[in-house]
């Protein structure tokens, strides 16, 4: 959980980077974009944080009354529905920023597809589990959200670096 709140904040980071970069005329479209990572945040890092300071404490003092509903372990649980909306919080967050970055050369057309992809295959995916197992969804929606949005931070963040470096070399 401590990685996972480092990488949270270093969203954050990267996203408040972004909004900084962004053209005047586009900043109303980072600035929606970093107001979703900010929610996102904010309902990670409590799911998180409850995560590492809440249950072991309880566990180690023997206070297993109701624990099972906020551990990480219950495909039904707290935890997993709050990962599922940080995440879906995310995958908005990479939409907004579609129009921040512009088809003037390849690499922000790759940048955007990306971004554009990503959303539609989070909204799929939510769709589609829930389509198929209800309100029963145990972990499979948060599972695929994780892995599309932080394949999408990968590739993008490795990108977005390359433009954040042509444009200090400008």
């Amino acid at each position: 959980m401590f990685l996972a709140i480092i990488l949270i904040l270093t969203y954050i980071i990267f996203m408040v980077s972004i909004h900084s970069f962004a053209l005047n005329k586009k900043k109303i479209f980072s600035h929606i974009s970093l107001t979703f990572a900010m929610i996102s945040a904010v309902v990670l890092l409590s799911a998180y944080f409850i995560q590492f300071s809440v249950i072991p404490a309880s566990l180690m003092n023997g206070e297993t009354e109701g624990i099972t509903l906020l551990t990480q372990y219950n495909p039904h649980g707290i935890f997993i529905a709050l990962e599922e909306l940080g995440y879906l919080m995310m995958s908005f967050s990479f939409l907004f920023l579609v129009p921040v970055f512009n088809n003037k050369n390849r690499i922000e057309t790759v940048i955007r597809w990306i971004f554009i992809i990503a959303f539609v295959l989070t909204i799929f995916s939510f769709v589609l589990v829930t389509i198929k197992y209800g309100i029963v969804r145990d972990d499979r929606f948060e599972v695929a959200v994780i892995s599309i949005d932080w394949l999408v931070l990968i590739i993008n963040g490795i990108l977005i670096g390359v433009i954040f470096k042509q444009a200090l070399n400008k």
